[in-house]
């Protein structure tokens, strides 16, 4: 039961982005993350580049491209004509579709596949003919008709929204009855064929009932907590930490 761990960036750069300097480094501390061990990066560029950069995309492929070739880059954000763009542009290994408002503060909420099926086909069949692996977001309490339905995109995988799950950290007992939940949703994705991803609000704390609920859990997304912890721990450490929470030994 081991889940490969994408380190997401967006909250370095917030970070950066706070004053008209160079640093913290998003290049840096995502090289740092990869040496480490992390299977990849994770970005999610939103329309006013109030967090990762447009520019911060061809300087993450380089690196993964040039030093990690074994790496993996994943590009989240909804599904406008700029961001299939710049997918096109920086050529991820997985694109994770969000249904974000740009207003948003963060992602928190999956899409509603059914209500939106015409229109994820055509963006799905668009990514997947330029070789990228599709995933997409999904509440982490999804019927089996909207599985059914993500599948039917054509998606390879989806990524369930766990913002609920990682809210109950003060909550044992929920947190139980969201893992249950969970992982009877993976098992709908399971039944059509889908990968499983997660992210959202998972901590050292909470990923190991998660794993043990989808023990088949290919990937998770880390960036608020994991940010969070690197001020504590440092990033290489704390990227170990992380990958023996989901399983790792290392």
């Amino acid at each position: 039961m081991t889940a490969k761990l994408s380190v997401n960036v967006n909250a370095i750069a917030m970070l950066r982005n706070r004053r008209d300097l160079p640093w913290p480094s998003v290049r840096e501390l995502g090289r740092i993350a990869l040496a480490a061990g992390a299977y990849g990066l994770t970005v999610h560029p939103r329309p006013d580049e109030r967090h990762v950069r447009f520019s911060d995309l061809p300087v993450l492929r380089a690196l993964i491209d040039d030093e990690y070739p074994s790496a993996e880059f994943n590009i989240e954000g909804y599904p406008s004509e700029e961001f299939l763009a710049l997918c096109e542009k920086n050529q991820p290994e997985q694109v994770t579709l969000v249904p974000d408002d740009p207003a948003q503060a963060t992602s928190d909420h999956g899409w509603d596949v059914l209500a939106n099926m015409a229109f994820l086909k055509t963006v799905v069949s668009r990514l997947k003919a330029a070789g990228m692996r599709v995933s997409l977001f999904a509440d982490g309490d999804s019927s089996r008709e909207q599985m059914e339905a993500a599948k039917a995109t054509g998606a390879d995988r989806v990524e369930f929204y766990t913002g609920p799950y990682g809210g109950c950290y003060d909550d044992p007992d929920k947190a139980r009855q969201w893992a249950e939940t969970l992982g009877r949703t993976a098992g709908y994705a399971r039944e059509f064929g889908l990968g499983v991803n997660a992210g959202h609000d998972l901590t050292i704390e909470n990923l190991p009932l998660l794993i043990k609920h989808i023990p088949d859990l290919a990937e998770v997304s880390i960036g608020h907590a994991l940010t969070a912890d690197a001020l504590q721990y440092g990033m290489a450490e704390t990227v170990r930490r992380y990958r023996r929470a989901c399983g790792e030994a290392v």
